[in-house]
């Protein structure tokens, strides 16, 4: 039965504070917890609480995005009537349609897409937060309350507010002030960037001047007095769009208690997943709570950190508190440290990722690199025995060339392709 619910993910955007990470991908496309990406975590979501008619807005980069979801079946999206639909901006004749200069306009120029739907509400959703959450409440609330739109809102540090678009309510849950990303917040009530929308009052106030949902649509709503109502969500939610949030959130899995549990038989997060043969340990092999997935090869030790399908840890090397992505290989004594290590990348033997205590930030990237996490570029080759420090970028694709017989890269320093 229709649940008259379309849910639009919106997973176009360029990610840039994940710096390299989301240079040759869309964000919500980037590996997460091992075997995941990130936006499986809003398919499911959506899946879990009955949706099942989706369509992802894609833009920036978006091949990896696409292969990954394919017709939808390890969502049970591979349907005739709903399923999942991906989305991409496109030139076409009578109204101009160019790249989405925002959320609401990624909306607005597939608004043929959900006419033809004609849904009764429609869930925005945003494809690169890590979380679990029932839609159900969420768009009970909205029904009962008659709100025209209705924003899911949390509570987070009030150091962290200046990120997010900051709320104010009454003591109904109206929405009494919305801004976006307000340098000096005076609230830490802020949006999760998740909405519905009574789909009559959507089609209504979307417009060429009104972009983006955050800077433009719910403010405008909020001052000009529409129902604008808040669904205080008090469950596990992430912002992974930094470096750090990213780093910290993933080995966050590790923890006795993580804030998201992966094992939840009753609300499972699917994923695309490759036929690889078991993990296999060597007889030399250290594990310590970690995250290992199928298709590895442990011959070294693997200390807080999660091993993506196809990782290959040979015999003496160490892996601590780092990410290491599909189908790489550590080569024999070499180390990672605090690293994020992007997939099919050879870090060559005796090579030292992450080293030292010298945390000056990246000389490029100072605003994105400097919480003592080097990075290493996808298909990435790090030659060996060559020592490189902390907050530095090892761009992707580079070649032993690449580092011009250099044998020390000092922290904040970066090394960039000459293809």
């Amino acid at each position: 039965m229709s649940t008259g619910v379309l849910a639009l993910i919106l997973a176009g955007g360029e990610g840039e504070r994940l710096s390299i990470l989301s240079q040759v991908r869309a964000k919500p496309g980037v590996p997460f917890g091992g075997k995941y990406r990130i936006i499986d975590f809003a398919l499911s979501n959506a899946v879990n609480s009955g949706l099942t008619d989706v369509a992802v807005l894609t833009q920036y980069a978006p091949r990896s995005l696409m292969d990954h979801i394919g017709l939808g079946r390890p969502w049970d999206l591979d349907r005739t009537r709903g399923g999942v639909t991906l989305l991409q901006p496109y030139l076409g004749r009578g109204r101009a349609r160019d790249w989405y200069r925002g959320t609401a306009d990624a909306v607005l120029q597939n608004l043929d897409f959900v006419t033809d739907r004609d849904p009764e509400l429609v869930l925005v959703l945003a494809g690169d937060h890590v979380y679990k959450m029932d839609y159900r409440p969420f768009i009970e609330l909205h029904r009962a309350s008659e709100a025209e739109v209705t924003c899911a809102v949390r509570t987070v540090p009030l150091e962290e507010a200046h990120r997010f678009g900051i709320l104010e309510t009454d003591a109904d849950g109206r929405v009494t002030a919305f801004v976006e990303k307000p340098p000096n917040p005076t609230s830490n009530l802020v949006s999760m960037g998740v909405y519905v929308f009574s789909w009559p009052v959507l089609r209504e106030i979307l417009s060429p001047e009104r972009v983006d949902f955050g800077r433009d649509l719910l403010p405008w709503m909020v001052e000009a007095g529409r129902r604008v109502y808040a669904f205080d969500f008090r469950g596990y939610w992430q912002d992974v769009g930094t470096v750090e949030a990213y780093w910290r959130t993933s080995l966050d899995l590790l923890s006795d208690r993580p804030g998201i549990e992966l094992n939840d038989l009753a609300w499972l997060v699917y994923t695309r997943s490759e036929e690889r043969p078991p993990a296999r340990i060597g007889p030399d092999a250290e594990v310590h709570r970690s995250m290992v997935s199928h298709g590895c090869v442990v011959e070294g030790s693997v200390h807080h950190s999660i091993l993506s399908p196809g990782v290959r840890v040979a015999a003496g090397a160490q892996v601590r508190d780092s990410i290491v992505m599909f189908d790489t290989e550590v080569g024999e004594g070499a180390v990672l440290d605090r690293a994020i290590v992007d997939k099919e990348c050879r870090i060559g033997a005796g090579a030292v990722v992450g080293e030292g205590d010298d945390l000056r930030p990246n000389r490029d990237e100072p605003e994105r690199l400097y919480a003592g996490i080097t990075l290493v570029g996808k298909r990435a080759t790090v030659p060996a025995r060559v020592r490189i420090g902390r907050n530095c970028r090892i761009d992707p694709g580079v070649t032993p060339a690449d580092f011009a017989r250099r044998r020390l890269i000092r922290s904040g320093e970066t090394v960039k392709s000459a293809g």
